[in-house]
């Protein structure tokens, strides 16, 4: 059972058995939970004729007995705060509660305690506390998602509130998908270990009979591991459609706002890109750009062919099968506008920041040893005035990451030329992400050469060739996925969590990343899945990153550490 249909299920069940018209009270985290699964048009089937949010709904006073409200919310202190003002003066005339996690025994007394009028029908947990952004790809949204970078010293009441946020997630989508997983973690990450203590503590101790499902043959693969571990993946540009859209204009819950690149119509200012609700989308979202033109070429000649034979309207049964097919038409209309839109847009900035330049470049040192000429090459890039400062800074980046053990003059050199050329950064992020993510803070293989098998199996791509040099970087991930199907991942760098250990090939793992997942690993999730490996992948995190997002968490962690220098 995949993530977008476990998710379904629970919406579809919290609707369907209440009659008559409804309004659907959701907070700012179960509105993305809810938007990525279900369309408006899908809720208006389901007679949910409002969609609030719980802080605008306490604002109003208005009765609206004839409606029943559907309340689906994160069971946070902060909400059953507002359920228990809004109980004490109820404004519907009856109310659903469904909340996306477990609820605490103190939560459900207070809850009871405020609804004096008994307008309460039922109360629900629905394991749905997590964003299914696909089938196989899920994120958890954390907003102060840079707290991963920290050391536990700096700020720990935060922290905790960071790993509490990871763990409840987690246990969701295992409630979600009815498993209990054997645990692993990346040995190397402080972070990693306690979120995948944590969670053994729960579904093994605190609510073991809540995840005490039918056991299976082979239990399941949890395997927490820290974004730290490959940060070169979330530094390069992408050329992917979905991966692509996301590192140049920006994906949130599915949806692309195209206002902060110009202006547009109204009807296209948001769109919409979701491998549920889109064919074409679902087909092309891991194809090559080249080949995305080509395709959306197809797609309006399909296109005009059908706006062809509508114009040829002759008598009243044309016309009717005309009206018939009009909604498909205007479907067929804002799916043709919306991918060319994207592209024409993406093309504009690939020219103007000349990314196919500077991903040579990043593909090269992600990829392929020589320093000499890789020193020579960034330098010409810094120097070259076209190109923009976040991607001088990224390909800084970059270098630093590959050679930081072997041209430490050099790389000097470069950090002082990034310092004259792009003000805007501040000195000191590069050497900030080289104490946090630097060769001796890893685990696993990120270059490929340390372990024999890996280096002999770079020797074999370089000497078979590369389809495309733009996409010729994998992430680690997709070493650490090949080792599993091999059955060859370490223990001594995954450890397992307690005495609970794995004989033979799991049948399903749930790999997250603490720190966030990129669209590039949700293709190799995708690409493996449908290798028929006999296992089935899901990837998790705590955001979708790009590249800005990445280098803003490390801004932040950078200035907290700053303020705390006694500490770190």
């Amino acid at each position: 059972m995949v993530l977008v249909s476990a998710v379904r299920d629970y919406v579809y069940r919290m609707l369907q058995d209440i009659s008559g018209m409804k309004v659907l009270i959701l907070d700012s985290q179960t509105v993305s939970i809810v938007s990525v699964v279900y369309s408006q048009s899908e809720l208006l089937q389901k007679e949910v004729f409002l969609v609030e949010l719980i802080d605008s709904i306490s604002k109003s006073k208005e009765s609206m007995s004839h409606l029943k409200a559907v309340y689906f919310l994160r069971p946070t202190s902060e909400n059953i705060q507002y359920m228990r003002r809004q109980l004490s003066n109820p404004r519907f005339g009856e109310y659903h509660l469904f909340f996306s996690n477990m609820l605490k025994d103190t939560q459900i007394h207070l809850l009871a305690d405020s609804d004096e009028q008994e307008v309460v029908q039922q109360v629900q947990e629905f394991y749905a506390d997590f964003i299914a952004v696909d089938p196989y790809h899920f994120t958890l949204n954390m907003p102060s998602n840079h707290y991963y970078i920290l050391p536990a010293v700096v700020d720990p009441s935060n922290l905790q509130h960071f790993c509490d946020g990871a763990v409840d997630g987690i246990g969701a989508v295992f409630l979600a998908l009815k498993r209990r997983p054997i645990i692993r973690y990346s040995r190397a990450s402080d972070i990693a270990k306690r979120i995948a203590h944590e969670t053994a503590k729960l579904m093994y101790q605190r609510e073991s009979g809540l995840f005490d499902f039918r056991r299976m043959e082979m239990s399941p693969l949890l395997l927490i591991v820290d974004r730290r571990d490959d940060p070169v993946t979330p530094l390069l540009n992408q050329w992917t459609y979905q991966a692509m859209v996301h590192e140049l204009i920006g994906i949130q819950d599915n949806k692309v706002d195209l206002r902060s690149i110009g202006k547009f119509p109204k009807d296209q200012q948001e769109v919409v890109l979701s491998s549920e609700q889109d064919a074409f989308f679902k087909a092309n979202m891991y194809e090559n750009f080249g080949d995305i033109g080509m395709n959306i070429k197809r797609m309006v000649d399909d296109f005009q062919q059908v706006a062809k034979s509508n114009q040829n309207i002759q008598t009243i049964e044309d016309m009717a099968k005309f009206v018939d097919n009009y909604p498909e038409y205007r479907k067929m209309h804002g799916n043709v506008s919306k991918h060319v839109t994207l592209v024409t847009e993406m093309s504009k900035i690939v020219e103007e920041r000349k990314l196919m330049l500077v991903s040579e470049t990043e593909q090269d040192l992600a990829c392929n040893g020589g320093q000499v000429a890789a020193f020579e090459a960034v330098t010409n890039l810094l120097n070259n005035e076209s190109v923009s400062d976040i991607d001088r800074l990224r390909l800084v980046m970059l270098y630093a990451l590959r050679y930081e053990k072997e041209s430490p003059v050099q790389l000097m050199q470069l950090f002082n030329k990034l310092a004259s050329r792009s003000a805007k950064y501040k000195p000191g992020l590069v050497q900030f992400l080289l104490k946090q993510a630097g060769a001796d803070k890893r685990t696993g293989d990120l270059y490929g050469n340390r372990d024999f098998l890996n280096i002999a199996r770079n020797m074999a791509r370089g000497l078979k060739g590369v389809e495309n040099v733009y996409t010729q970087h994998q992430p680690l991930l997709f070493q650490t996925m090949e080792s599993i199907i091999k059955g060859r991942l370490r223990d001594v760098d995954y450890p397992y969590v307690g005495n609970h250990f794995q004989q033979g090939r799991p049948q399903e793992v749930v790999i997250f990343i603490i720190g966030g997942t990129t669209y590039e690993e949700s293709r190799s999730v995708a690409q493996l899945n449908a290798s028929n490996s006999g296992i089935r992948f899901i990837l998790g995190g705590t955001a979708v990153l790009n590249s800005k997002r990445f280098l803003k968490d490390l801004e932040e962690a950078q200035g907290i550490a700053r303020s705390n220098a006694n500490v770190v």
